[in-house]
């Protein structure tokens, strides 16, 4: 008799941790599309707050986007902005050059179709989409080259499609600026 209490016994217990990992299941599996459906929500009735738009037609003809306009660029207040534009199957400028510790904002679009904006060795990769501007703010911590290949399938010659960004010293990059307006590798 007593083992058959024993085996009742086992078998609430057994039971009742069931039912409390089931109940926890339940309220992880709830949270989560509470989340999904909050994110998804909040992200469609508030878009971006601010959309920019480029012809991908006239881009090289006028603009901010004409080949004169590309590369980096130093600002004033000590900051860099580089222009960059994808397009099948290469980036230009081809090779990019930075200063480190200092604020960046990279600005890109792309003539042709999607491409993949990616930065190896940081957290950088976004899409360059044709008819709209990514505007990306980044600092790179210390001097280094990084690749920057195409992550989006673009093309029959997306495999080739490979660009460079150098980080030199912040005293050196003022050093070139001073001497050029627009910066590249190949100057």
């Amino acid at each position: 008799m007593a083992s058959e209490t024993d085996h009742s016994l086992g078998e609430a217990v057994a039971a009742r941790i069931e039912r409390r990992w089931a109940t926890l299941s339940i309220v992880i599996v709830g949270v989560l599309v509470g989340m999904a459906t909050y994110i998804g929500i909040h992200q469609a009735t508030m878009p971006q707050g601010r959309v920019e738009t480029a012809d991908p037609k006239t881009l090289h003809l006028s603009g901010e986007f004409v080949e004169s306009n590309l590369g980096s660029e130093m600002l004033a207040d000590g900051s860099v902005t580089v222009r960059a534009i994808g397009q099948q199957y290469s980036f230009t400028p081809q090779c990019i050059v930075v200063p480190a510790e200092t604020p960046i904002t990279f600005r890109a679009t792309s003539a042709d179709v999607v491409h993949g904006f990616l930065i190896e060795g940081t957290n950088i990769n976004t899409m360059l989409v044709p008819g709209y501007v990514t505007d990306l703010p980044v600092r790179f911590k210390a001097p280094g080259d990084h690749v920057m290949p195409c992550q989006e399938f673009c093309g029959i010659g997306h495999q080739g499609m490979w660009g460079k960004v150098k980080v030199v010293d912040k005293a050196a990059f003022r050093d070139m600026a001073a001497a050029k307006r627009r910066l590249t590798c190949v100057d």
